[in-house]
């Protein structure tokens, strides 16, 4: 940036979950040891997640309707497959990856890289790996302030006893491998049935790619647009994927030299830095972020953000509701 911010104030840096300062989990799932899903990394951002370790580092606990996570994975490590009641959005921060469904992962796949973004519906098994050369990085926004637990498909079960973890009815994960003990009053989580398994939705590869916004795909604007300088997509809102999840999330596009005016919002309001950097004003106190960082901004605040670089500034905003919110000036 050509412009330096006044320095931050703690007020703002406490909600600033900056990449650099981001806290893994490794063993945050029953599939932690597995062959190829033992190197991925488990990221609760914001809200209580749905990691399996009570140990997962929560970086901002506040409630906002919808919990942001995130997923670090090295080539060829891989997210077993599993199902979710509730809806889960990646966005490709970078790395080149493969989503699949169905039990074993062969029903369906697709293939994705930076900025694009899949939304995959409730209970049908899912699971991604990076098949890239490099460490890429998925961000994620689940639906819900409780985002319940995972069903996994039989094999984790199978591969968990291998390596000594046990899943209890509660959620907890126990790793007998490093000494933990199930307690004698805990019930181990019944292992996912035939019966279960056929009640979900079976996706093929065409259905798929239907959940998959593509970088390049032309989408309908959202609220900035008016702002020279601003360029904005609508990822989520708008078909294809149009139906609830409880939140929005557009892409926002800041030309060198162009700024969003000071505004209000009464809905969560949450950022990404996808791709440069951008001043973010809160409240009077302002920042600087760069690629990879996640901004909450509180309901009500007073908002601002401008791009002082020589390089446009992507940003991914998620707002609360499934309808968009109407700014007001501040």
């Amino acid at each position: 940036m050509s412009a330096d911010p006044k320095p931050a104030a703690a007020a703002i840096e406490a909600r600033i979950v900056r990449y650099a300062d981001l806290v893994p989990c490794r063993d945050a799932f029953i599939d932690t040891r597995s062959p190829g899903s033992d190197q991925k990394e488990n990221f609760t951002i914001i809200g209580p997640g749905v990691a399996e370790n009570p140990n997962q580092h929560v970086h901002i606990s506040e409630a906002h309707g919808f919990n942001i996570g995130g997923a670090r994975q090295p080539p060829r490590c891989l997210n077993s497959q599993h199902s979710h009641e509730t809806v889960e959005v990646f966005y490709v921060h970078s790395g080149q990856w493969r989503f699949m469904t169905g039990e074993h992962g062969t029903d369906g796949e697709v293939f994705m890289g930076p900025g694009d973004l899949i939304s995959i519906p409730t209970r049908l098994f899912r699971g991604f790996a990076n098949v890239g050369e490099d460490t890429g990085f998925l961000w994620a926004v689940l639906g819900g302030d409780d985002a319940g637990h995972v069903m996994w498909s039989p094999y984790v079960f199978d591969m968990a006893r291998d390596y000594g973890l046990v899943l209890l009815e509660d959620g907890t994960l126990i790793d007998t491998a490093k000494g933990e003990t199930v307690p004698p009053d805990a019930r181990p989580m019944p292992e996912t049935t035939a019966q279960q398994v056929a009640a979900l939705a079976q996706v093929d590869s065409a259905a798929l790619a239907r959940c998959v916004i593509p970088a390049a795909m032309p989408r309908p604007a959202a609220l900035h647009t008016a702002t020279p300088g601003i360029s904005e997509r609508l990822l989520i809102g708008a078909a294809p994927i149009d139906w609830p999840h409880g939140f929005t999330v557009c892409e926002v596009t800041l030309a060198p030299a162009a700024a969003i005016a000071p505004h209000r919002l009464a809905v969560p309001d949450v950022w990404f830095v996808q791709d440069g950097a951008v001043a973010i004003t809160i409240g009077g106190e302002r920042t600087n972020c760069g690629p990879g960082d996640t901004i909450t901004v509180p309901q009500g605040a007073a908002r601002s953000l401008a791009n002082h670089g020589s390089t446009p500034a992507r940003l991914v905003q998620v707002r609360g509701g499934d309808t968009l919110p109407v700014p007001e000036p501040a």
